[in-house]
């Protein structure tokens, strides 16, 4: 699919990763609409690339269908859908005073970067197989974020890495179920990159991390995965498949 004059959705669209995607896109042509809970980033991001922003909160249909209402009202229908709205977190499934790890938190992990993503999916999935096809049969393309914890999940990341996991096995299932329609599924488990909560660490932090990774030693550029997440939509025999995008990395236990 050209993403030149598509209208394309990005969550997490305020920041990070989910901003180089919206630029990126941007940068590409397509009519971007900025979705992310902190509606104050998402309009910054929307201003910067003349796109439009909505608070939307992925977990909750309401706001979802609100949001797609929104952007569908300035754009038209989205052909292309960027999942890049997740959280983060880390806790030991029993703590150093003995107790167990509170569920909550491991609810609020998979109930934001799992459920989210199924969620904005299926509601989006239903406007594109209404959309007529383009030449090729294409309705849509769809662009999930899991992260390399999928497969290596460390110490602590129980929730987080079941939650990405998730979203890797989502993917196969997903493409299948769609294909019907001619909407594409994709997913991108990135690695270590420069993102502003990256940033935040000390930089003695960053620069052990980054030796980490086996080659390039340098945390990814939040710019590499907006060009991958582009390609994606560009390639149309990109279906089904999980792509990480990390310089080899593996990570080790801690």
């Amino acid at each position: 699919m050209q993403i030149q004059g598509q209208a394309a959705l990005v969550t997490g669209g305020g920041s990070g990763l989910g901003a180089a995607v919206a630029r990126e896109l941007a940068r590409l042509g397509a009519r971007v609409a900025v979705l992310d809970v902190n509606e104050a980033g998402a309009q910054a991001v929307a201003a910067e690339i003349g796109g439009v922003a909505m608070r939307c909160d992925i977990t909750d249909s309401a706001s979802v269908t609100a949001a797609l209402d929104a952007a569908q009202a300035a754009h038209g229908p989205a052909r292309i859908l960027m999942n890049i709205a997740g959280i983060g977190g880390a806790k030991r499934i029993v703590g150093r005073d003995g107790s167990p790890a509170p569920l909550e938190d491991f609810e609020r992990v998979v109930r934001v970067n799992l459920i989210g993503t199924y969620n904005m999916i299926r509601l989006a999935a239903a406007r594109m197989v209404g959309l007529e096809p383009l030449a090729d049969g294409e309705r849509g393309v769809m662009v999930n974020t899991a992260s390399v914890a999928a497969y290596d999940g460390q110490v602590g990341q129980e929730a987080y890495a079941a939650s990405k996991g998730g979203v890797v096995s989502l993917t196969l299932p997903l493409a299948r179920d769609l294909a019907q329609w001619g909407v594409r599924v994709v997913t991108l488990a990135p690695g270590l990159f420069a993102t502003p909560l990256m940033k935040e660490l000390p930089e003695a932090v960053q620069q052990s991390l980054a030796a980490s990774i086996p080659f390039p030693k340098r945390l990814g550029h939040p710019e590499e995965f907006a060009a991958l997440a582009a390609h994606v939509v560009i390639n149309g025999h990109l279906n089904g498949e999980v792509i990480r995008l990390d310089g080899a990395l593996r990570l080790a236990p801690r």
